[in-house]
């Protein structure tokens, strides 16, 4: 069993950075592929970015890979998404979620076994 807890949500203006952050807790942590999603009002929840929970392996969907970064923190311990140069279709709520693998990174929602509750994030003009 393995808890999500996604952090760092907010309002922000377009062009605005903003980084969420995943905390994790569970056995085994390191067996473990951890995936950011989100989801727009009336639209399916969508694919973001993965990596190990060790910090290895990072694959970006494609909508996202030229603004958005994933990485481990070491410091706080927490798989970190940075999103800069925000734009308004980037308000959604957005998602942490864990698999257990990590040779192979999973890019649907049905691969990844636990979720977070989601974060807000809002880009306004």
């Amino acid at each position: 069993q393995v808890q999500l807890v996604e952090s760092g949500g907010g309002l922000v203006q377009a062009g605005d950075s903003l980084t969420l952050s995943c905390a994790a807790s569970g056995r085994a942590l390191h067996t473990y592929t951890v995936g950011w999603f989100r989801q727009a009002p009336g639209e399916e929840r969508a694919f973001l970015a993965a990596i190990t929970w060790t910090g290895a392996g990072e694959f970006f969907g494609d909508s996202v890979k030229d603004r958005f970064t994933i990485s481990k923190n070491g410091a706080s311990n927490t798989i970190d998404q940075q999103m800069s140069d925000l734009k308004l279709e980037d308000t959604a709520v957005y998602y942490c979620a864990a698999r257990m693998g990590y040779r192979n990174i999973r890019t649907t929602r049905d691969d990844y076994t636990y979720w977070g509750r989601g974060t807000q994030g809002t880009v306004s003009t």
